[in-house]
């Protein structure tokens, strides 16, 4: 008869990635290990990784198996397969200990949050003490922001890996928000500037932003071990690290081991990626024998397949009905808040056409418009940014030429004004007349055809305005400065991550149903919520309806914080394609 061998895994459920390691706990080595994004589908690919892990590893008894789960999504993971769930920073903390008993503090930075543990020495017992802090609130500064990022710069993973950082220009870039850094990015990419300098300028900005807020007044004493994904595999975030760090240890006099380089007391571990998972596993050798004993995958199986959609009819939150009761007030809405579809002026062979251009260089897309001298709108163009707006630009204003000289007339520009995140080097480009402000552009056009207008709400690509307004003088004026939750490129990516167009949101969750409750807050959290709704089996649909169903909160309650919209008066003009929307 073999021996029995004393298997243990450990499984991290992440918010973008699954690892796991399976350890012999005898001969304490990693017998098996893998590492991969789950794509939103958590359940599906730990049931993957642990189908593998029972071939690869001839495991045909699973209850001789220990299994110790952990990461954001691993609660919900665990009690399917009998894993007891251990708590994420203990994990860590442990393998830390383990393995770089020197360590004083870690850097962790995952998907969606980032954590900094600082192990400081009590004095009474002689042990270190652990001062975790993570990010609740906002996901600025996490791995999710230069996903999103790079996606819109649209470079491979591989080439990603091996960004820098050293002798690199560093251009302002926001850290408080990923939705701001998206903003400023978007500007720099704009004004010419290269993909190199755009992603070291982000890691610079990410760094500071943990540096100031998750520090909590703490300095990150060495060694310093770096760890997560974005820390393990890209070479600009972690040149970043030990340029910094070394520069405070220098400004607070922090006396360092001699003759050892202030950047080499700054590491990244071996199996970084990993440590998570085998940290719950050395929580786990402390644990008695019940505990953790492996199920194997079979109920995992069963509820993505059965259970999962009995539990996504628990927490539909009493939604049955859909965005609307019944098709016939549907059609009642659509009928109230339709679009006028817009007809552009026809114009006679020979003819001269005279009028005005206002180009919108926006931080998602480029609007153009031809105006006549009597503020009549002539003809105009739309369309989503390909990233530089002088291209966009020259795009957008061959459509308004053609749709005037495709009737044979000819045109004549009399002035153009420029506006958006854009306007600025629009102007000096095309010698344009003025470049406007955004929000004066949307007061003038508002009072201009809605003369008893009492609040202009302009929900942009990657920004809120709101502008409050009495007897045609502004009030009071709002703008979102600490997040960018509710924005029109948070759903504008979303759609596409589900293959649907942007203009094509509103009908497909006019389509649900039901559909899911979201919290209304940061928008990379919200992402999170889509991560964890998909895993409970929501359809796409339906996660949109949810969407569409909490942006109000979202930019009346939590960006703009007006709860009362009675108070503001009762006629509301709402612009930007996401308004329309």
């Amino acid at each position: 008869m073999s021996k029995k061998r004393n298997l243990y895994i450990g499984f991290d459920v992440g918010s973008t990635t699954v690892k796991a390691v399976v350890i012999d706990v005898d001969k304490d080595e990693i017998i098996w290990s893998d590492y991969q994004r789950h794509d939103t589908k958590q359940p599906e690919k730990s049931l993957e990784l642990l189908k593998e892990i029972e071939l690869k590893c001839e495991i045909d008894n699973p209850s001789e198996i220990r299994c110790f789960v952990t990461g954001s999504g691993g609660g919900n993971i665990s009690k399917f397969i009998g894993g007891k769930f251990v708590q994420e920073v203990n994990a860590v903390s442990l393998a830390v200990e383990k393995f770089y008993p020197a360590t004083h503090s870690v850097i962790e930075l995952g998907g969606q949050d980032a954590k900094i543990i600082i192990f400081k020495p009590d004095e009474e017992t002689g042990k270190k003490k652990k001062i975790p802090s993570m990010n609740d609130e906002c996901a600025g500064g996490t791995g999710a922001v230069i996903d999103k990022i790079n996606a819109k710069l649209k470079i491979p993973a591989t080439e990603l890996c091996n960004m820098g950082y050293y002798d690199l220009r560093l251009h302002p870039v926001a850290g408080k928000c990923g939705v701001f850094a998206e903003t400023d990015i978007n500007g720099l990419q704009k004004s010419g500037v290269p993909a190199d300098q755009l992603m070291a300028s982000l890691f610079e900005s990410i760094i500071q932003q943990n540096i100031s807020v998750l520090t909590r007044g703490h300095t990150l004493m060495p060694e310093v071990l770096l760890l997560g994904g974005p820390n393990c595999y890209i070479k600009g975030m972690r040149d970043c690290w030990k340029f910094n760090i070394p520069k405070i240890w220098e400004e607070r006099n922090i006396k360092l081991p001699a003759g050892v380089a202030p950047e080499d007391l700054i590491k990244v571990p071996e199996n970084a990626q990993y440590f998570a998972a085998i940290g719950a596993i050395e929580f786990g050798k402390d644990e008695e024998e019940h505990i953790g004993v492996y199920k194997g995958w079979k109920d995992l199986e069963h509820y993505i397949l059965v259970g999962r959609e009995l539990e996504k009819k628990k927490l539909s939150g009493g939604n049955t009905t859909g965005l609307s009761k019944n098709e016939a007030e549907l059609v009642a809405f659509r009928e109230k808040h339709k679009v006028e579809k817009f007809i552009p002026a026809t114009f006679k062979p020979g003819e001269v056409v005279q009028g005005f251009i206002g180009i919108d260089g926006g931080s998602t897309s480029t609007k153009a418009a031809l105006v006549s001298l009597d503020k009549n709108v002539l003809v105009k163009a739309y369309q989503l940014s390909k990233g530089n707006p002088i291209e966009d630009t020259i795009e957008i204003l061959g459509k308004i030429k053609e749709q005037v000289e495709e009737q044979g007339a000819t045109l004549e520009v009399l002035g153009v004004g420029t506006t958006g995140y854009a306007k600025d080097i629009l102007k000096d480009v095309l010698h344009a007349d003025v470049a406007l402000v955004e929000t004066v552009a949307h007061m003038q056009a508002g009072l201009h055809f809605y003369p008893d207008t009492d609040v202009i709400c302009d929900v942009g690509g990657q920004d809120i305005k709101i502008i409050i307004l009495n007897q045609g003088r502004v009030v009071d004026f709002k703008l979102n400065t600490q997040c960018s939750a509710g924005n029109g490129y948070f759903l504008q990516s979303t759609a596409q991550g589900f293959g649907y167009t942007v203009e094509e949101f509103a009908d497909k969750a006019f389509e649900a149903k039901t559909f899911p409750s979201f919290g209304y807050g940061c928008a990379v959290f919200m992402q999170s919520d889509i991560v964890d709704f998909q895993r409970q089996g929501w359809k796409a649909e339906e996660i949109m309806a949810g969407l569409a169903d909490v942006l109000p909160k979202n930019i009346w309650l939590y960006v703009s914080q007006i709860p009362n919209l009675a108070k503001l008066g009762s006629s509301f003009v709402y612009r930007e394609g996401l308004s329309i929307i």
